[in-house]
């Protein structure tokens, strides 16, 4: 007899696989109407599906009932997903660009993250109670990253091709994807400090000297200068065994389509084996893969690579939404509602903005203060601030004094998952009952002001014309686009492929014109036409369609019967 098995498997994939079908049939009005993001969709669809509403996603079934196997769970897809992006970040940047662009990388990687480090630590001091100033520098180093995947929600679609320069969206790319793997120094000089010199020392040997030696040691040559060179010897191999095997066409399309994917794969695994940072080194290899910008040409117009990386993007927000300590925002031992919501509002004005508007004039792709101020505000923390909170969180669990965790790295991690899961995602819901709380149903902070940012932008651009046209009774039938400049430059693609393209003369006979398109309604036929008219006329008043013509006095399309077709020649 039929029975039903609602197991989590089966959950699982009706859940997610019902959710992005769902979402294909209205993807283009929500991205390129409504400039709403895929990860701002699929964070609430994680919400919605998670123990805190429907109970169809359980992380913790998952996990064997264990919070630690959850935290790896969450940290390994973290870096799977910023493994990928991060070498199609590479790729997607136009040969040798950090070469070519190292200064105003240098200002933004520098003093920019540096500033953005100690403004975001400076204030989570200020707010947490009882929390030393140590303690906020490994915080605020777990949001300095800006987030890559949340940076393409404003570099590709309609509204990056209309309003942001080319030249500024690489620099956007750029710094993103650098900037997630520099992250480890700012954090690891906190946490060594933590470790040998918090508590006195307690239940370690060594102070201060020791964690500055491992901080340049172990952080600065074993993690960052070891993941450069992997990096790029990978990448520089990985091209020449393409260029080999494509020469003898020995590879197939789909394979060669698919292969910096396989390399962000190969990469996250064997650094992740010898230990070192697997998500610069991902992002080095896809500068390095694409040096001579053949792959990157070769895969322009190819959807391949986008489409996995949707599906990567979607599932790793749902799984946030679902994972996510919603209760704890209202409910902790660290930091009161109001504070946190205090501290959101003040990360989001003065973590990145007053440093980038400071030095624009340093860097070449900001032309203008209002782009300025536009990349100053757009440097959202996501994926990368989750990912550094679960390498914080285990790093902290091993500092421990008679088997237990000493007391200042537990408050450390307590205050480290409230604080930075509140920046990185974006609202708090409580699961209480409490008259209270069912007021704070949902406080949009970073991730969903991020998430909205295009929207928003538009509808503050557009609103007072709006009501300025409807008082003034002005008819218009499109407004004009939120330009952040007068106007974007012909793209490098489009110039290589005007090169490459045959002249009008020598192309291919069989290219037909594009065929006129008819709305359905109306009649072709004019009235009194009895079809052996040859009147001058009615010739005047046709529309041609190839070698024939269609009469169109009053015609607004074409009836259920077969007109007549008028050839003129």
């Amino acid at each position: 007899m039929p029975t039903l098995a609602v197991t989590n498997f089966n959950t699982v994939c009706a859940t997610l696989g019902g959710f992005i079908t769902l979402f294909g049939l209205v993807s283009y009005l929500f991205k390129e109407r409504l400039f709403l993001s895929e990860a701002l969709i699929s964070l609430l669809a994680g919400v919605t599906f998670s123990p805190h509403a429907a109970n169809l996603i359980k992380p913790l079934d998952y996990a064997e009932g264990s919070e630690s196997n959850l935290a790896s769970i969450t940290l390994y897809f973290s870096r799977l997903v910023l493994g990928v992006q991060l070498v199609l970040a590479g790729v997607q940047l136009p040969s040798k660009y950090l070469h070519r662009e190292w200064k105003s990388l240098a200002f933004l990687l520098g003093p920019g993250m540096t500033v953005m480090w100690l403004s975001s630590s400076l204030l989570i001091w200020a707010l947490v109670p009882n929390f030393s100033f140590l303690s906020a520098l490994a915080v605020g180093a777990c949001v300095t990253p800006t987030d890559p995947i949340l940076s393409n929600s404003i570099v590709k679609g309609k509204f990056a091709d209309k309003n942001i320069p080319k030249d500024l969206q690489k620099i956007i790319i750029a710094e993103s994807g650098a900037n997630d793997g520099l992250g480890y120094p700012f954090l690891f000089l906190a946490l060594y400090l933590i470790k040998y010199t918090g508590d006195d020392g307690a239940g370690q040997s060594g102070g201060a000297r020791t964690a500055i030696g491992l901080w340049f040691g172990e952080t600065w040559g074993y993690t960052i200068l070891l993941s450069v060179i992997y990096g790029a010897a990978v990448g520089w191999i990985a091209k020449e065994l393409l260029h080999w095997a494509e020469d003898r066409r020995f590879v197939d399309r789909e394979s060669f389509l698919v292969f910096a994917i396989t390399l962000a794969l190969f990469i996250v695994g064997t650094c992740g084996m010898i230990g070192s940072d697997d998500v610069l080194a991902c992002f080095i290899a896809g500068n390095v893969f694409t040096i001579d910008d053949w792959f990157r040409l070769e895969t322009l117009d190819d959807s391949l690579q986008p489409t996995i990386d949707m599906l990567l993007n979607l599932a790793v927000f749902m799984w946030f939404g679902a994972v996510c300590p919603w209760a704890m925002f209202l409910h902790n031992d660290v930091i009161p509602i109001y504070r946190l919501i205090i501290l959101g509002i003040l990360v989001l004005l003065f973590r990145r903005l007053p440093v980038v508007y400071a030095m624009h004039w340093k860097i070449r792709q900001i032309e203008e203060k209002q782009q300025a101020l536009f990349v100053g505000f757009f440097g959202p923390i996501g994926v990368s601030a989750v990912f550094y909170l679960y390498i914080s969180l285990e790093f902290l669990s091993e500092i421990t004094v008679d088997g237990v965790v000493r007391g200042d790295a537990a408050q450390l991690q307590d205050v480290m998952t409230v604080v930075v899961w509140f920046l990185a995602i974006c609202s708090i819901v409580s699961g209480d009952n409490q008259s209270w709380d069912c007021g704070v149903i949902l406080l949009i902070i970073l991730q969903v002001v991020h998430g909205l940012s295009v929207p928003l932008g538009k509808l503050g651009y557009h609103l007072p014309r709006t009501i300025s046209s409807a008082i003034e009774s002005r008819e218009v039938d499109e407004p004009e686009p939120f330009h952040i400049a007068e106007r974007i430059q012909q793209t490098e693609e489009q110039i290589l492929r005007q090169r490459h393209r045959p002249p009008k003369e020598h192309r291919g006979r069989d290219e037909t014109p594009p065929r006129p398109v008819f709305k359905i309604g109306g009649s072709v036929i004019r009235p009194g036409y009895d079809g052996n008219s040859d009147s001058a006329e009615l010739r005047s008043e046709a529309i041609p369609l190839g070698n024939t013509q269609i009469p169109m006095n009053n015609a607004v399309g074409l009836t259920p019967k077969t007109p007549s077709i008028h050839n003129t020649e």
